[in-house]
Order: C-alpha cells, then structure tokens, then sequence
C-alpha cells in the first residue's frame, strides 16, 4: 500500500511539506524553480492575490493572469516552531513560521530564513514592518518543487 503523492521516496512515511502541483498551478512551481515568485492579477479591479486561484478574491472575476512579484516584502508577524510532529518538520526545529506582505499588496504564509538581523530561528533580531526579500528552498528528493521563503534583508 503506497502512502501517497507526499511519501518521501523509497519511504512509506508521509510528507506533509510537499506541495502537490497541479496544471493550474504548474507555471508557479515552474517559476519557483527559477528563483521567481508569481501572484496573480485580476484585470478587472486590479488587485493581486497570493496564493494562486483561478479567480479574483476580491471581486469573483475570472479575468486574473499570473504576473512576476518583486520578491520584495515586510515582516507582518512570525512565530518560532519548538516542535512539530509531522514529518520532516520534526527535523527542522526551530523554525520561523511567517505572514509577510508582498510589496504588491498581497499577504503570503512562509518561512523566514538566514537571519542578517538575529537569528530568526530564536526570533531574535526580528521585527514587525522589517524588509525582506523572497529566496527559494531547493527542491528535494523525487523532484519536488522549489518553495518560497523569504530571508530579512542587510541592513
């Protein structure tokens, strides 16, 4: 019996750290993999939105197409992870779980990474409204999708 699309390979283990793309989402995954983060724009109100929809969240329009964001973003809250029990993420304690909001408006859920300010796996040097800037976590084993993470900026 297989443990599904998230087994990590030659593991029965679930992985609950992989994103499953999919057609609508593939240009995303592709962009991650080149160290590009896209949202999507509606054509109707303007807006953008993170995480990728095939509508506008705002208006309901199905008139959105993807667009190339700056990278650039600030720190809107964060919180240190001393423990998590599913896998791999047990093997990653601590980490810094973030809210940031993207320079084009939308607000996104990640990880802070490489503190240049502290070490933002204590939270240590990090602070609301800080810069930071968008980097990508190497896709893994099985060839798994590049993912979005966002490190403070040099100051």
């Amino acid at each position: 019996m297989s443990a599904g699309p998230n087994a990590a390979p030659g593991s029965r283990a679930p992985r609950f750290d992989l994103p499953e793309p999919d057609a609508f989402t593939r240009p995303y995954w592709d962009a991650a993999a080149e160290g590009r983060l896209l949202i999507r724009r509606c054509a109707v109100c303007g807006r953008a939105h993170h995480y990728p929809r095939e509508f506008c969240p705002h208006c309901w329009s199905e008139d959105v197409a993807w667009e190339e964001a700056s990278g650039d973003a600030t720190l809107y809250t964060w919180s240190v992870v001393h423990r998590n029990d599913l896998p791999p993420f047990g093997e990653r304690v601590p980490y810094t779980a973030a809210v940031v909001d993207l320079a084009e408006g939308p607000r996104m859920m990640t990880e802070l990474v490489d503190g240049a300010s502290g070490d933002p796996h204590n939270g240590a040097g990090l602070s609301v409204g800080m810069p930071l800037r968008a980097a990508f976590r190497a896709p893994g084993d099985g060839g798994t999708p590049a993912v979005p993470v966002f490190r403070p900026l040099l100051e």
